[in-house]
């Protein structure tokens, strides 16, 4: 099966941190692109951060410069998502995509079950 799965999320409290994982199954993440995308409830799905596979290459959503860090390891064939001072309006459940390029609108493949993520206190 050719499948990206997420993983890491959970319940943490504003101002604390989690990691966030995206694990290929089936096939290598050597080239095209990763991108983290969150949906809350009511609101549209977002594009969150992006890496160029070929490059390391990285893009950022406004909302989270400074405070998320995407990252690869290609021995682990994982793209990591770093979140630290997680805010409420951070919760989402955290979906990842495979992509030809960051810019592009057509993600390879189909969603997956995403990774919950809730700040609250």
């Amino acid at each position: 099966q050719l499948q990206l799965v997420e993983s890491g999320g959970g319940l943490v409290q504003p101002g604390e941190s989690l990691r966030l994982s995206c694990t290929a199954s089936g096939f290598t993440l050597n080239k095209y692109a990763i991108h983290w995308f969150r949906q809350a409830p009511g609101k549209d799905r977002e594009g969150v951060s992006c890496i160029h596979l070929s490059d390391g290459s990285t893009t950022y959503a406004d909302s989270v410069k400074g405070r998320f860090t995407i990252s690869r390891d290609n021995a682990k064939n994982t793209v990591y998502l770093q979140m630290n001072s997680l805010k409420p309006e951070d919760t989402a459940v955290y979906y990842c995509a495979q992509k030809r390029e960051c810019i592009a609108t057509v993600i390879f493949g189909s969603w997956g079950q995403g990774t919950q993520v809730t700040v609250s206190s």
